[in-house]
């Protein structure tokens, strides 16, 4: 083995071992909790820079990043409007992790369809600021976040607008619509 050989193996040798200790030395560490009305939740939180997603996991997992500058987004499981909560972070290499919270205020809101006084199969139309988020099936509760919501409501070729609801944090709102 020629002497520049030799010399050369051990340079990129030296360079990976560096490279791979700056890498090691420049990571850290996020966790997080989400919770519902002050109530322990389940939710992800997906780490994202210049607008394209990083690293996600589940809330209660640490997520190893490289350090920088980052959003993290904040999501709740299972609520309808699919709430989420962004917060600039930066991550230091080593050390405790970061740690975020977020707490999401929500509501249950139900619709019950009847036609000649008997419950009776229709959907009710979710919008919020003039936007549909979706559908609800009569007699299904749905998590929605804390707001004012457009609901209307269909049964066959009917349909009836029942105007906006304004839901607060730990409400549980049932309404009623009746058809012919």
């Amino acid at each position: 083995m020629s002497r520049s050989t030799l010399a050369f193996g051990c340079l990129c040798a030296l360079f990976l071992g560096v490279s791979g200790l700056a890498r090691a030395e420049a990571t850290g560490h996020i966790s997080c909790e989400i919770t519902e009305n002050g109530e322990m939740a389940t939710g992800v939180i997906s780490v994202q820079r210049d607008g394209k997603e990083i690293a996600t996991t589940a809330c209660g997992r640490e997520l190893s990043v490289p350090a920088g500058d980052y959003v993290a987004a904040l999501r709740l499981d299972g609520a309808f409007d699919g709430p989420e909560q962004r917060q600039n972070i930066s991550v230091k290499p080593g050390g405790a992790p970061l740690k975020l919270k977020a707490d999401f205020k929500t509501a249950v809101l139900e619709v019950r369809i009847k036609s000649s006084g008997k419950r009776a199969a229709g959907m009710a139309v979710i919008k919020r600021n003039g936007q549909q988020l979706g559908t609800l099936g009569s007699g299904v509760q749905a998590h929605v976040s804390v707001g004012t919501y457009r609901v209307l409501v269909r049964y066959r070729t009917q349909e009836k607008d029942l105007g906006d609801i304004t839901l607060s944090a730990g409400q549980h709102l049932t309404l009623d619509a009746s058809f012919e």
